[in-house]
């Protein structure tokens, strides 16, 4: 059972920034794992909004380029995904989603159904 665990969530005021975290036990290789970020805004769709694949590349749904960056750090003893969020929106209000997935093809990487594993969600709240 993957564990996948979101922080960071919470309220800001449009304009403002949030930085989203994901940590996941050491016991497994998410350095070269797949993982992203999606978000299910009230009465939409789940989508996807930033991905990083084993070889760091990075991708980005159109919303959030140039606002959003993806990263993973290697702290000692887990494994992270962060989400750094600037100039928000309300738009970007949603529940976000930490996931991860062993291999995603690069045209697939921003779509939910490659992905095994998935966090409970973060509540992000711009208004």
């Amino acid at each position: 059972h993957v564990q996948l665990v979101e922080s960071g969530g919470g309220s800001v005021q449009v304009g403002g920034s949030l930085n989203l975290s994901c940590v996941a036990p050491p016991r497994y290789s998410y350095s070269t794992y797949c993982m992203d970020w999606f978000r299910q805004g009230p009465g939409k769709e789940r989508e996807g909004v930033a991905a990083i694949d084993g070889d760091r590349r990075t991708y980005y749904a159109d919303s959030v380029k140039g606002r959003f960056t993806i990263s993973k750090s290697n702290a000692k003893n887990t494994y992270g995904l962060l989400l750094q969020m600037n100039g928000l929106k309300p738009e970007d209000t949603a529940v976000y989603y930490c996931v991860a997935e062993r291999v995603v093809a690069g045209p697939f990487v921003l779509q939910e159904w490659p992905y095994s594993y998935w966090g409970q969600g973060t509540q992000v709240t711009v208004s």
